[in-house]
């Protein structure tokens, strides 16, 4: 689906926005792909390239909307043959071939000077090699979502260390409750929970080690990160028969009070609020610390923005990334997506959640990780995560399941 923004357009709500971001006024053309048409995405980027049209009148923007699944499929061949000035895609791994292949463009100059300090917490997704090679637009936080309600009746307070976690979950395991809900159904939702294990116990630089195929999956470091996770399996804290159920169909446990909490992204708050839970009875908090000084790195999945080597319009490119990176297109951008700004100078929606996630990520010294499967070869992910879910199913069979991962490791590194 193909928009044009050019010529009169409507005013800005408040001209103010726009303070600190003027740039000299650009002529000539802007092709942009973005590589979503869900509702709320499509009207955040239309707004980004309206308000950017507002600043620069005589600049003729062509904005393309591509389906996201589509988008994987096409982006190959567009970045190779007409390629356009701006592309929508994602952080860390996802975008490594195409570093590789030299399809996007060093944009290192864009982080110099502030832009990079705002945008602090992101740098390490998009950095392969010394050098950064796009822009984020938007990400949203994981953690752990928790009744509130039912941590009070037990006159439980949120952990920050594993021995607190693993002494919480026994206080709700003697009430008659589980732990933590999970649906393996669908196989990322454990890799959400390899994650934060593997970040807190070894850190960010090891766990992108190993996601970038870099580490032997026999480690005696990987196999430490699945003894944590054994700790609370042997407990019993996880729902039963979690094969059986998808993300939302492992909801309702958390909802009528039958498990309290969830380790999952922050797009699981309207769904409970939904399902009839209060926010005084929801709760927010971060993955506790496993491994005492290393740096608290986080998920937060992030969407990105990208410019092809072979763009023909790379200042015009460069001066939209700027705009789009901005505090005061990031305040409006974000409020429309309802997630989190990338700019930490940005304002942040009045919503507890979302709050609590822009606090977390803005100081997230560790690093952003971009989630297992984003973060790993896709085939090396599909692999992992089962074994993940069958680690949690049977986990008297870890050496078989290493072994596994470790021949596809090797197997890939050869191609």
């Amino acid at each position: 689906m193909q928009f044009t923004f050019k010529g009169a357009l409507a005013a800005l709500a408040t001209s103010t926005m726009l303070v600190g971001t003027a740039q000299a006024e650009l002529t000539g053309d802007l092709r942009i792909f973005f590589n979503d048409q869900n509702p709320a995405p499509r009207a955040a980027i239309e707004g980004m390239v309206e308000r950017f049209q507002e600043m620069h009148p005589d600049l003729n923007i062509d904005l393309t909307l591509i389906d996201r699944e589509a988008n994987k499929t096409q982006i190959r061949n567009y970045l190779t043959a007409n390629a356009p000035d701006v592309n929508g895609w994602y952080a860390g791994n996802r975008m490594r071939p195409y570093v590789n292949a030299g399809l996007f463009e060093d944009v290192s100059d864009l982080w110099d000077g502030p832009m990079g300090e705002e945008l602090a917490s992101t740098r390490p997704a998009l950095t392969l090699d010394g050098k950064q090679w796009g822009v984020p637009y938007t990400y949203y936080q994981w953690g752990i979502y928790y009744r509130k309600d039912i941590y009070e009746e037990l006159g439980l307070t949120p952990a920050t260390t594993w021995e607190e976690e693993k002494a919480n979950c026994q206080a709700i395991l003697d009430s008659g409750r589980k732990c933590y809900t999970i649906g393996t159904r669908f196989l990322w939702t454990a890799g959400g929970w390899f994650d934060y294990l593997n970040l807190r116990t070894h850190g960010y630089d090891f766990h992108m080690a190993l996601t970038a195929g870099e580490v032997e999956w026999t480690d005696d470091r990987v196999r430490e990160t699945f003894a944590k996770w054994r700790e609370l399996i042997d407990m019993g804290a996880f729902i039963d028969d979690h094969t059986a159920y998808t993300w939302q169909e492992a909801q309702p446990f958390m909802v009528n009070g039958d498990a309290v909490s969830y380790l999952m992204g922050n797009f699981v708050v309207e769904p409970m609020r939904d399902a009839g839970l209060t926010d005084d009875q929801l709760g927010f908090y971060q993955f506790p610390e496993i491994t005492p000084g290393i740096p608290m790195a986080e998920d937060a999945p992030t969407d990105t923005l990208h410019i092809p080597a072979q763009a023909q319009n790379k200042d015009n490119a460069r001066a939209f990334l700027q705009y789009v990176a901005s505090a005061e297109n990031q305040t409006i951008a974000n409020e429309v997506l309802g997630q989190l700004p990338i700019n930490s100078n940005a304002e942040v929606a009045d919503d507890k959640f979302i709050q609590a996630g822009f606090e977390m990520l803005s100081n997230a010294t560790g690093g952003i990780a971009q989630f297992f499967d984003r973060d790993a070869d896709a085939e090396m992910a599909s692999a992992a995560m089962q074994g993940f879910q069958e680690f949690m199913v049977m986990p008297d069979s870890l050496d078989a399941i290493l072994d596994r991962l470790e021949s596809t490791r090797q197997r890939i590194a050869e191609d």
